[in-house]
């Protein structure tokens, strides 16, 4: 017989019962109650409000069983971890349960309560990791108390990453930089032998094991491009050349038929001469177009730049997000996707929740610099901009007034700061 929850998910339960639902008011075991109320409260628009008031007053020794045990679903426990969601009284077990993500945890620290930072900070989990505590190191309601044992954990990791200069990329931002949420992921610089190495299976099985219920939920979606094909890719682009020559046979022959007739046959014949170019990219889009959420992801991990910088505008999340994690990615293909406007907010959320990432100054601009980034991601990292950036933002009419007004606070800020010393 199937579970209540399986029946939830694809929609076969009468509307009565998703009322008993979410109120948690169905017979069924602790465990899967919890999990059907999670999930109306994170998919279900019309019970979703009902399911989180529901969550909001659950049986804390229930909670409290779920928070601990590693066997509870990562949705469920993410769900709790969540700023928005956490009950205090959970937050000890759920920083010690192994199968709460480090990222969450991360999440969580950048912008934890003063008293959630004392627990985090009892915590021999958290104590032990290097990229929550840089996390917790960013938290505005650190206490210098704190703030010197954060200081003096982390100078304990000897496994800390050090900062790699990039070159020709502009100054280093010389610390983690998190805004709602960071990961503090330590990913070591590609070498120029890892384009051409192979990716190791594990890495491409974690990711995929780690993002379980997302690829079921999604797994049979198409290749969408945030944008469309033409506008995701530029009208400049390789894709976007072949897509005219494929259209109406070669964009050369077109370019012929619609010559002026006073044209000279020499120049038709010139023009119908031309070879057109490769189909390679219009390959590329056709061997995407054909896999599925997780043969994306595969490929995301797996492929060349060119096929990343496809995927990175999928409009499946967690296919676009795979492109961060890939482990060939250079820093200069993240520069171009902090300034894009055609990827998924998701993904300029993800940006800088990689350390890597948030040590190139160029990323850091350009992700304030696009108009698509989330306002309180932006007003974030403007704090480490230069001068000159500040005041071009401070111009900039695509980003919001909110942005630009600032800017110009901070520009005038600092270059007063500057001439006075």
């Amino acid at each position: 017989m199937p579970r209540q929850i399986d029946l939830i998910r694809a929609s076969k339960l009468p509307s009565n019962m998703m009322q008993f639902a979410a109120k948690g008011a169905l017979s069924v075991p602790p465990d899967e109650n919890i999990e059907i109320l999670v999930y109306l409260a994170k998919h279900n628009k019309l019970f979703g409000d009902v399911a989180r008031m529901t969550l909001a007053g659950w049986d804390e020794k229930a909670s409290l069983a779920a928070a601990s045990d590693p066997k509870t679903p990562r949705e469920v426990l993410d769900y709790l971890i969540a700023p928005e969601n956490l009950r205090p009284k959970l937050l000890p077990a759920l920083l010690e349960n192994p199968s709460v993500a480090d990222r969450e945890l991360a999440k969580f620290a950048i912008s934890a309560s003063p008293e959630a930072i004392a627990t985090m900070l009892r915590s021999p989990r958290v104590r032990a990791s290097a990229g929550i505590l840089d996390c917790l190191r960013a938290n505005p309601y650190l206490k210098a108390d704190d703030a010197s044992t954060v200081a003096e954990l982390l100078r304990g990791h000897k496994s800390e990453v050090p900062s790699v200069p990039v070159a020709g990329s502009g100054p280093q931002v010389d610390e983690v930089i998190a805004v709602d949420g960071a990961e503090g992921d330590e990913v070591a610089a590609p070498s120029a032998s890892d384009e051409a190495g192979e990716v190791p299976e594990e890495v491409i099985s974690a990711y995929l094991a780690e993002h379980a219920t997302e690829i079921a939920v999604e797994q049979d979606k198409p290749f969408q491009p945030v944008g469309g094909t033409v506008e995701l890719l530029g009208s400049d682009s390789p894709v976007s050349e072949n897509k005219e020559t494929t259209e109406t046979g070669s964009g050369t022959e077109k370019a012929a038929a619609e010559a002026p007739s006073a044209a000279s046959a020499a120049t038709v014949k010139a023009r119908l001469a031309v070879k057109p170019k490769p189909a390679q990219r219009d390959n590329t889009m056709q061997k995407i177009n054909r896999l599925d959420v997780k043969g994306r992801i595969q490929l995301a991990m797996k492929g060349n730049k060119e096929e990343r910088s496809i995927l990175i505008r999928d409009g499946t999340k967690v296919v676009a997000l795979a492109v961060l994690d890939a482990p060939k990615i250079s820093d200069g293909e993240v520069e171009k996707f902090a300034l894009q406007k055609n990827v998924l907010e998701a993904v300029l959320r993800q940006i800088p929740l990689k350390r890597r990432f948030m040590k190139n100054y160029i990323v850091v601009r350009n992700l304030v610099s696009n108009p698509r980034t989330p306002l309180d991601l932006g007003l974030g990292l403007m704090k480490h901009l230069l001068l000159k950036d500040l005041k071009n933002i401070s111009a900039n009419k695509e980003v919001s007034e909110t942005v630009r007004n600032l800017a110009l606070k901070m520009y005038r800020q600092k270059l007063d700061a500057a001439n006075k010393k």
